[in-house]
């Protein structure tokens, strides 16, 4: 057993906390009333759930390396594991307090709702969802078997997709070509891929 899959794994789960601690312990604005509500963005929340279940479910034996392919890349990928969920809980932190009383589990619109185009809705449309893609990506790469990690991400996109449509649904009613405008700009999820 070597140190650097502990340590790996540490960080990681103290980005966790970090990244509940965001939604649990943040300031909570005041609440404003529903405009419109999409519950069909519920499946997509199972389904990203179902996602950390996999990674956390099938994990690997006393900090072990992901895979046996020589110490450089345990190296490579402890870097990578620790790099993608420092910035997965720093892009989340910034998309949550960007939302303010906008955030919430379910697709929703409320009252006054303002478009999200500053801070990371620069960069995606959907920051949080990318940000908890790499807290997966970065789990599975701390404690899980690579077979699991790759299923988690196939069930946990399909998920956010799910979660992206309904939402995305909601607010081109609500905001029709300002809406359109900023999607076709502004990736959803991954800049370059999705």
């Amino acid at each position: 057993m070597t140190l650097l899959p502990t340590i790996v794994f540490v960080i990681v789960i103290a980005c966790w906390f970090v990244f509940a601690a965001t939604f649990l312990l943040r300031k909570k604005p005041p609440s404003a009333a529903d405009q419109k509500r999409d519950p069909r963005s519920i499946v997509g929340v199972a389904l990203q759930a179902l996602s950390y279940g996999v990674v956390w479910g099938f994990r690997r034996t006393s900090f072990t390396p992901m895979i046996s392919a020589g110490k450089a890349v345990e190296i490579l990928l402890s870097i990578v594991a620790v790099a993608v969920a420092v910035i997965a809980v720093w892009v989340v932190i910034a998309a949550v307090k960007t939302l303010g009383k906008e955030w919430s589990i379910t697709a929703r619109v409320v009252e006054g709702h303002k478009l999200a185009t500053m801070g990371p809705y620069r960069v995606v449309r959907h920051p949080i969802y990318t940000g908890m893609l790499g807290m997966l990506v970065a789990t599975g790469l701390a404690l899980s078997y690579w077979p699991a990690l790759l299923v988690a991400i196939v069930i946990c996109f399909i998920g956010t997709v799910i979660r992206i449509r309904s939402e995305e649904r909601l607010l081109r009613e609500i905001f029709g070509s300002e809406f359109e405008v900023y999607s076709r700009s502004v990736p959803a999820l991954v800049p370059g891929v999705y």
